[in-house]
């Protein structure tokens, strides 16, 4: 299976949105590292140790997509917790320090998706993942969780195809946490099912996002009541 086609484009686009990221987080002061997110339950902080922690994390994905070695990713949810809490606790500029070690990390485990992988997917919570959407899954979380820093930067200035990524990450937790029925249309011509596809929702990538990873149905249209979703 040959990884190579794809991997210098998703490669650039993680850069970019990696860069983005941090350009945010280092505009926010020791005050603001301490303001809610949009993600329920965690401040700013949080979520940048999240992003930190996941680098590393994900990387195991790319072990178990060239060994064919199954690999778990946190020894269990508490330690994951207990990781994530330790690092949002430190000092803000060693945070920032060992978020952009984290993504040099995965940047340079990452080319070793190039050529041929040992599985086609991999398992993340129960979630299927295509061995060569990998990458994609990290642009995926870097995105969201961009967004949910809270700030002037929007989901609009992501790249449109990382939008995508995110959307399609987003679609697979839908499935995977037996989320009501769905049919998602996008105004970029994307179609997902979820379950028996009964509620039809429409937006452009963006407003599907939002609502799928936030439940910000303000830009969503839909032919029946809107369920709430679980949690992505």
């Amino acid at each position: 299976m040959d990884n190579s086609a794809r991997l210098y484009p998703d490669l650039s686009r993680l850069g970019r949105e990696t860069e983005m990221f941090m350009a945010t987080v280092e505009t926010l002061s020791d005050a603001e590292m301490t303001a809610p997110s949009l993600c329920a339950g965690w401040t700013r902080a949080d979520v940048i140790a999240h992003i930190t922690s996941n680098g590393h994390a994900i990387a195991k994905l790319i072990d178990w997509a060239t060994s064919g070695e199954p690999q778990q990713l946190y020894a269990s949810s508490e330690a994951r917790a207990q990781e994530i809490a330790e690092l949002a606790a430190l000092p803000r500029v060693e945070l920032l320090g060992r978020l952009r070690e984290s993504a040099q990390f995965f940047a340079e485990q990452a080319k070793r998706l190039e050529g041929e992988l040992a599985v086609e997917e991999v398992d993340l919570h129960g979630k299927k993942i295509p061995a060569t959407s990998i990458v994609a899954l990290r642009i995926a979380e870097v995105v969201v969780h961009h967004h949910d820093l809270d700030t002037a930067w929007t989901i609009a200035e992501a790249d449109p195809d990382s939008v995508l990524n995110a959307v399609e990450a987003a679609v697979r937790t839908m499935r995977a946490k037996g989320a009501p029925g769905m049919t998602l249309t996008t105004e970029e011509g994307e179609e997902w099912v979820v379950g028996d596809g009964a509620l039809r929702v429409s937006s452009d990538r963006e407003g599907m996002l939002e609502w799928l990873a936030r439940g910000a149905a303000g830009n969503v249209d839909a032919d029946g009541p809107l369920p709430v979703l679980p949690a992505w």
